[in-house]
C-alpha cells in the first residue's frame, strides 16, 4: 500500500532509572473525521534504539491528546514493533515482530519470571497505521507505550520468552482483502522447536468475530478468542488465554500450527487490506540456547 507520508511526527523515549520504566510517545498525528487508513496520511517508520542490556517485560499502550486526555483506541488501525536484530523464529524470512496492537489496545501484561532479552542499541522499527472511522476529529494525537525493564545481572532475573506470532496468513503480509458478509480466513505455521507457550492474545480488525489456533498434535483448539464488537461491528477487545500457571502449553518440534480467522463484514463490498487474523503469544524453547543463531546486525539506517 502506498500512503501519504504524515509530517512532523516523532518518535520520543524516555527512560526512568528509578521506576526501570521505558515510555516511548509517537506524535503528533492529525486525524480528520471519516477517514480510511487508505486515506490518511500515515507516519513514516521510526527506529527505536535500546538504551540498555537487559530484558523488556510489559507493554502498555494508550492513545492522548497533547493536554493528556484519552483518544478513542478505534483510531489506531495498528502499531508494530520489529526487531532489526533477530529473526523471526516461526517466519525466519520475517524481522521478530516484539510488540503490536490495534484499536483493542490490548495490554501486554507481565508474566512473573519471564522477559524479552534485549541488547543494548538493537534497532526496533516502529511502524504506525492510524485511521478515523468516527464522525470527531482529533488533532495533536499520540501514541504512547510504556514498557517495564529489568537491567542485565547475572544470574539472569528472568527467564527469556520469545513472541510468537501466529498468522491466518501464515508467513506473508498479515493484510487482507475482507470480502463481503461472512468469511473465514486459514493459515498454518511450522513449529520448528520444542517449547511451552505461556498464553495468547490476538489482533483482528472491525467485523473481526473470532480467531481460532490448533495443534495438529491435539484434539482440541489451543485457544479460541472471540472477539468483542459494539452494535456496528467496531472492534473493542480481544480477550487473553494464559497456560503460564499450569506450566504451559507444549509444543513440539515438527508440530503444525492453524490459525483461522472468522469474519462478518456487512458493508456489501470489498473491504481492501481490511482485515488480520493473528494470534499472539509468548514461547519459551526447551533448549534456552536454541534461537540464539537468530540474532543479526541490523540493516544499514
Amino acid at each position: 500500500m502506498h500512503h501519504a507520508i504524515a509530517k512532523g511526527v516523532v518518535l520520543g523515549a524516555k527512560t526512568d532509572e528509578t521506576s526501570h520504566i521505558i515510555t516511548l510517545r509517537i506524535g503528533p498525528m492529525t486525524l480528520p473525521a471519516n477517514t480510511s487508513h487508505m486515506k490518511m496520511p500515515q507516519p513514516p517508520d521510526l527506529v527505536w534504539s535500546i538504551p540498555m542490556n537487559g530484558w523488556l517485560l510489559a507493554y502498555h499502550p494508550k492513545l492522548v491528546d497533547a493536554s493528556g486526555n484519552t483518544v478513542p483506541g478505534t483510531v489506531l488501525h495498528h502499531v508494530a514493533f520489529w526487531n532489526e536484530n533477530r529473526s523471526d523464529f516461526l517466519c525466519p524470512n520475517k524481522e521478530e515482530h516484539i510488540f503490536g496492537a490495534g484499536s483493542e489496545l490490548t495490554d501486554w501484561a507481565q508474566i512473573p519470571g519471564f522477559g524479552y532479552r534485549v541488547e543494548k542499541g538493537d534497532h526496533i522499527r516502529i511502524e504506525t497505521m492510524i485511521h478515523n472511522p468516527t464522525a470527531n476529529a482529533y488533532d495533536d494525537v499520540f501514541l504512547e507505550v510504556t514498557i517495564p525493564y529489568l537491567n542485565n545481572v547475572t544470574p539472569a532475573p528472568v527467564k527469556n520468552f520469545y513472541p510468537t506470532w501466529m498468522d491466518a496468513k501464515s508467513c506473508g503480509n498479515s493484510s487482507y482483502d475482507l470480502p463481503p458478509g461472512l468469511s473465514k480466513k486459514v493459515g498454518s505455521v511450522l513449529i520448528k522447536y520444542s517449547g511451552v507457550l505461556l498464553g495468547v492474545g490476538g489482533h483482528m480488525h472491525d467485523y473481526g468475530q473470532q480467531l481460532t489456533l490448533e495443534d495438529s498434535s491435539a484434539k482440541d483448539p489451543v485457544a479460541t478468542l472471540t472477539a468483542k464488537t459494539d452494535a456496528l461491528g467496531h472492534l473493542l477487545s480481544i480477550p487473553v488465554v494464559t497456560f503460564f500457571q499450569n506450566g504451559g502449553y507444549h509444543f513440539s518440534a515438527g508440530n503444525m500450527l492453524t490459525i483461522t480467522a472468522t469474519y462478518n463484514n456487512p458493508t456489501g463490498k470489498l473491504l481492501p487490506s481490511g482485515a488480520m487474523g493473528i494470534v499472539v503469544g509468548y514461547f519459551v524453547p526447551q533448549d534456552p540456547s536454541a534461537l540464539n543463531s537468530l540474532r543479526h546486525p541490523a540493516p544499514s539506517q
